[in-house]
């Protein structure tokens, strides 16, 4: 009797967030988690940020700007909390489709931000809650950094998943330490190709698109790659002088899906187009790539290149705790050793 591997449908958004307005992306969210469920899919891809939108300021005008415009308060108050009811409602929705989920959104810490990626499990679980390891330029300015627990492949039933944000992708010793934990179904989430487009090329959707297109041959892994759409109202809403309107533009929707070959599994649809990519796959395949290229197998050599991962959790304030031994006034533990 021949091995059967597990086969299901994946779905990839690409759309307009529902920008700096925190519930409002909640329902959409759930909208298209519903949408993904009717069609059969076991997984769905959210972009970057998705939640409450990408903070595209960062790259069009100073900080001072920024926080005079509003944009600084109003993208920490429509952040995102693990331990808001609009999280809870997030679970609830996963559990209702029987679906995994990874949904970019800026995640609310105390008084911090992060970009993260929440993986949700079928049962309404949370599976990880993981954090870019460094934010990217100018979101240094927003965001704070993630650290090696979070760089991390899960055993799933529908396989091992990572995720990683936007340039993260590109981090040649990052991409090695998840395909190092034989990662099966990787969500590479980007935020959109319209910013700084066509005049900064490693900005644009060739260059991203290869990358994750390259991380699939690399990784020999399913590339599930959503991409949000930048909208009108986005535009208008960030653009208030003419130098402004000349650095984005509507769209820079260029969500994909590779295989472990790097074969594109579905048609793209127009940058300024929303929608659900789909796409069915086969974790069998897999063996068959690295049959002829696995980066951490039989193509490595550690004896000579090899990866030092810290998987300790970046922590500010460790609490010394006192033996519950030591009795008041005493400098040594009671007890008859």
């Amino acid at each position: 009797m021949g091995i059967t591997h597990p086969k299901y449908r994946v779905a990839v958004v690409q759309a307009a967030p529902e920008f700096l307005d925190l519930d409002a992306g909640i329902d959409k969210t759930i909208r298209l988690i519903d949408e993904a469920g009717r069609a059969g899919a076991k997984l769905i891809a959210f972009p970057e940020t998705w939640i409450p939108g990408y903070p595209w300021w960062i790259w069009m005008g100073s900080p001072a700007w920024a926080i005079q415009r509003g944009f600084v308060q109003r993208y920490f108050d429509n952040s995102l909390s693990a331990e808001s009811p609009q999280a809870q409602r997030l679970l609830d929705a996963v559990r209702r489709n029987d679906m995994h989920a990874v949904i970019g959104v800026s995640e609310r810490e105390g008084s911090s931000l992060y970009i993260a990626q929440w993986i949700l499990g079928p049962a309404g679980e949370w599976i990880a809650r993981r954090r870019k390891l460094r934010p990217t330029h100018a979101e240094r300015t927003v965001f704070g950094e993630g650290d090696g627990s979070d760089l991390a492949v899960h055993a799933t039933a529908i396989g091992r998943l990572g995720a990683l944000n936007c340039w993260e992708n590109i981090l040649s010793l990052v991409k090695y330490s998840m395909f190092a934990q034989n990662e099966q179904v990787h969500v590479a989430s980007w935020p959109s190709f319209s910013t700084y487009e066509p005049f900064a090329h490693a900005l644009g959707w060739q260059t991203n698109n290869a990358v994750s297109k390259v991380y699939a041959v690399e990784g020999g892994c399913f590339v599930l790659a959503p991409c949000a759409v930048i909208s009108q109202a986005m535009v208008d809403e960030l653009c208030d002088t003419p130098d402004k309107h000349e650095l984005t533009h509507v769209g820079g929707g260029h969500a994909v899906i590779y295989g472990p070959d790097g074969a594109p599994l579905c048609e793209k649809i127009p940058e300024d187009q929303e929608g659900i990519l789909y796409a069915d796959i086969d974790l069998g395949l897999i063996s068959v790539a690295k049959g002829a290229i696995d980066p951490c197998g039989h193509y490595s050599r550690p004896d000579v290149l090899r990866l030092v991962h810290n998987r300790e959790r970046r922590r500010g304030l460790d609490v010394a705790q006192r033996d519950n031994r030591t009795e008041p006034g005493s400098s040594e533990p009671c007890g008859d050793d």
